[in-house]
């Protein structure tokens, strides 16, 4: 049997290596967590015991996953709305300087609405249906792409550009040779930034109206005094924003494999002189 190779196993330890630290946190904070709970005389009440949050998430894992999936449909639906949206705005204010000029002090002034106030405006102008939580996941999710988006298409090298015009390239074929591969990095990095406010987004939209979600069982639960179920809906929806930021991380690596190649081309090097690390 084949064994597999050298460089998937060194990345795999690698990245292994590099999540024990934050597991090991983790579990202290729980642990520390639990021993209050437990040891410090305070009610359930007021502050549930981990262990106490994740069996109640087991028995309410039912009506968890009922609520999970409106905040689910919402938070991709708005953030690929979002996604379309920075992607063809980005690109026109590439191509058109005065729009540039006119539209970023706009972006810019939307990033001061505070969530809390707009999304009951948001609700009361469209409705309870799916489509404010959309537009309420895309306005918290829109800008950081779009910038990145932005300032990656203004750090493509003058001499690549200048290199495909003198082959008769024209305007777009530049953009898509050279400005937009070299907008993915920025683009990659505002992607992991958005994506971790899309459930919050989502969640803050249920609060102002819907029927079902996880904001609408967190309030719920609330309202009733269950600091366990509230908790539970929390951990959730923790864990979708995780899994989304995971998802962003693996589409990076298969949009851009070169860097996976230099990242390891680089370790390689370092593990095979430790000098290396010291040099300026």
């Amino acid at each position: 049997m084949q064994s597999p190779p050298q460089g998937g196993r060194s990345a795999v330890t690698s990245a292994l290596a590099k999540a024990v630290p934050a597991v090991l946190a983790f579990a202290l904070l729980l642990t520390a967590w639990e021993l209050y709970a437990r040891l410090g005389g305070i009610a359930p009440t007021m502050l549930p015991a981990p262990s106490r949050v994740l069996q109640q998430a087991w028995e309410n894992r039912a009506a968890l996953a009922e609520n999970a999936l409106p905040t689910i449909r919402a938070t991709l639906a708005g953030f690929a709305c979002s996604l379309l949206a920075a992607f063809i705005l980005s690109a026109l204010v590439d191509f058109l300087a005065p729009l540039r000029r006119a539209l970023l002090p706009l972006l810019i002034a939307s990033q001061t609405l505070p969530l809390v106030a707009i999304a009951p405006l948001v609700v009361l102008w469209f409705g309870f249906g799916l489509l404010p939580k959309i537009l309420l996941v895309a306005l918290v999710t829109f800008f950081p792409m779009m910038v990145a988006l932005v300032e990656g298409y203004a750090a493509t090298e003058k001499e690549i550009a200048q290199m495909l015009a003198a082959m008769g390239a024209g305007r777009w074929r530049i953009f898509r040779l050279a400005r937009l591969p070299s907008a993915l990095p920025y683009f990659f990095a505002g992607l992991r930034i958005s994506i971790t406010y899309a459930v919050v987004g989502a969640i803050f939209a249920e609060y102002a109206g819907a029927a079902k979600g996880l904001g609408i069982y967190m309030l719920s639960a609330k309202n009733n005094f269950r600091p366990d179920l509230v908790l539970a809906a929390v951990a959730v929806s923790s864990v979708l924003t995780l899994a989304l930021f995971g998802l962003a991380v693996l589409v990076q690596q298969i949009a851009m494999p070169w860097e996976n190649a230099r990242s390891g081309k680089a370790g390689r090097e370092a593990r095979s002189d430790p000098s290396a690390q010291d040099r300026p």
